[in-house]
């Protein structure tokens, strides 16, 4: 979705421009160009110590990091056909929080631990004096980590957090009980509560991880002005935390396009390649040929239009 395609085109755009850019996300599976750096971290989750593993490769000026542990890829690996969530679709697994602590942690050791130098102008550890974006709900503890773990301990004393909200329909809604899971000082527990009129989870008082993010980082973004707009527009569009958002404020940053991976002219799904040169010829045959794949009636006289957005209930 959305969040896939920024976290493709933004940090070769970033690298592009100068900065040494690293993205972490979970291993779910065995990427091919992804290799062992035989780096290990202890990370306490849960009350337990969980040791992690990290995957690097390294793509269009931007350091690839896949953080390795049995939550994610024993889990979620093509072949146990279950979801990245959840078994299945629409349902959890129960130690999600877990899981997605687990990556925030991780992330913040990456840039200190990792010790790269695929890029020919940059070596060695990134360092602390980093900027975090933090994307959605998953990630929402890494500025309250950051905050009561690191920078006490003169750690990242200079590292700043934006959070970026791609979707505000999903902000971590769990149990409040289930702030002990977290391994965050009671200090931040205001941040995390919350209560809505919804049974699920549990019915009352909850804990929202959406919302201590935002809370508790530099600056919160959103994927577009409008977008912003409709957050701070109401209840609705802001699903119970548009007086949040009110508070901090939000801004609101188009999406840009990976004109290397969405260029027609070297497209690997595409056909037939086309320049602004060929497009007048090429375009007819290209729908004439998805007219075929899927089972309409073969025309290039007849309109087609392509809707791509998000189809909910």
């Amino acid at each position: 979705g959305g969040l896939g395609d920024v976290l493709g085109g933004l940090p070769p755009a970033m690298a592009a421009n100068g900065h040494r850019v690293m993205t972490v996300s979970p291993r779910y599976d065995q990427y091919k160009d992804a290799w062992d750096t035989s780096v290990l971290v202890e990370l306490e989750v849960g009350g337990k110590i969980e040791t992690v593993r990290f995957f690097h490769c390294y793509k269009r000026g931007v350091d690839r990091v896949f953080v390795d542990h049995p939550l994610f890829l024993e889990r979620v690996w093509g072949k146990t056909a279950s979801k990245i969530y959840g078994p299945r679709a629409g349902v959890d697994y129960k130690d999600n929080q877990l899981r997605f602590s687990l990556l925030c942690q991780a992330a913040l050791e990456a840039p200190r631990v990792l010790n790269l130098d695929s890029n020919k102008y940059f070596s060695g550890p990134y360092g602390e004096d980093v900027v975090f974006i933090a994307n959605d709900w998953h990630t929402a503890l890494l500025p309250c980590y950051l905050k009561t773990i690191y920078k006490p301990k003169g750690i990242y004393k200079n590292a700043k957090v934006a959070f970026c909200i791609h979707n505000m329909a999903y902000q971590g809604r769990f149990s409040f009980s289930d702030f002990s899971l977290l391994d965050l000082p009671d200090q931040l527990r205001g941040s995390f509560d919350f209560i809505d009129g919804y049974n699920k989870p549990v019915k009352g008082r909850k804990i929202n991880w959406m919302k201590a993010g935002i809370l508790e980082s530099d600056r919160v973004v959103t994927v577009s002005p409008y977008y912003a707009q409709e957050l701070v527009s109401g209840e609705d569009k802001g699903v119970e935390l548009d007086n949040i958002i009110r508070k901090t404020g939000i801004t609101g940053i188009v999406n840009g396009m990976d004109v290397q991976e969405w260029n027609p002219a070297t497209d690997k799904y595409l056909d037939v390649k086309y320049d602004n040169t060929t497009v007048l010829d090429a375009k007819p045959l290209l729908k004439e040929a998805l007219q075929a794949e899927v089972g309409l009636p073969v025309d290039r006289d007849i309109p087609l239009i392509g809707f791509i957005g998000r189809l909910e209930e």
